[in-house]
């Protein structure tokens, strides 16, 4: 589904069509997070007077999910080299991070960064929310890694034989060449996972965090009406990742994933 892509007039190019959708979306995103107030004080009893603490907890949902899902990018390029590294130990460092990550819930990894963490090393005191940020970035860096290194393997060899033979150096080579390739091809799945972590990020409420699934909590235990109340938490998060998700299909399609002309 193209979405805001197909509005743009068609003589215009794929790539001004993708940044024109990109500026759009980041410009509604960033209204909605700022103005998200005014409409919901306008909805009846206990929507409207828990306006401003849904707002809230909306832009915390989104902060927490930028902090880290670009930290679980990094993440996860360090992981997907280390496990194509020529050094054994490499490789079982990085096989052991990404089976303990992907094979335990993530709730049980926030409540250990957050609860245990600071037992097992004495001089880490986490706040709850960079305690959270931390847990989904770990986790989403796993998920990540495995996105970026089929990525990397689908990079024909041929590309890296010929950039040798040019004369530049492996460094070059995976900066110039193979990673630019294989972040095209690992960017839908990439995608995926930024949007999931979008709703993954309720999780931090267990630790105390105030978004919007916290707020939501907080709000339907105080009223004792969960319907209302859960079925305005449930509009704003599918508000939010249908804005993301428009804007991760522009980049796909201004990066021309597929390679199309």
């Amino acid at each position: 589904m193209n979405g805001l892509l197909s509005v743009w007039p068609q003589a215009w190019t794929r790539k001004q069509r993708s940044s024109a959708t990109i500026a759009l979306a980041v410009a509604v995103l960033v209204a909605f997070l700022w103005l998200l107030a005014i409409p919901l004080a306008l909805v009846p009893d206990p929507i409207g007077p828990a306006a401003q603490e849904f707002a809230e907890g909306a832009r915390v949902t989104v902060q927490l999910t930028l902090v880290s899902g670009l930290v679980g990018v990094v993440l996860g390029v360090l992981a997907a080299l280390a496990k194509l590294a020529p050094f054994p130990p490499l490789r079982w460092v990085a096989g052991l991070y990404i089976w303990v990550i992907r094979g335990t819930p993530l709730l049980v990894q926030v409540l250990f960064v957050f609860l245990a963490l600071p037992m097992l090393i004495p001089g880490i005191q986490l706040s709850d929310f960079n305690s959270a940020a931390a847990a989904l970035a770990v986790n989403v860096g796993a998920y990540n890694a495995e996105a970026l290194r089929a990525g990397i393997l689908a990079v024909p060899k041929g590309q890296t034989e010929a950039a040798r033979s040019l004369g530049l150096s492996p460094a070059q080579t995976f900066l110039h060449i193979v990673f630019p390739q294989s972040f095209k091809i690992a960017l839908p799945p990439l995608v995926n996972n930024l949007v999931a972590l979008l709703k993954d990020s309720s999780l931090a409420y267990v630790i105390g965090v105030v978004e919007l699934s916290n707020v939501g909590n907080r709000v339907q235990a105080a009223t004792f009406q969960p319907v209302p109340v859960f079925i305005a938490t449930a509009c704003i998060y599918l508000f939010l990742t249908t804005v993301l998700t428009q804007i991760s299909g522009a980049i796909e399609q201004r990066l021309d994933v597929e390679q199309r002309s």
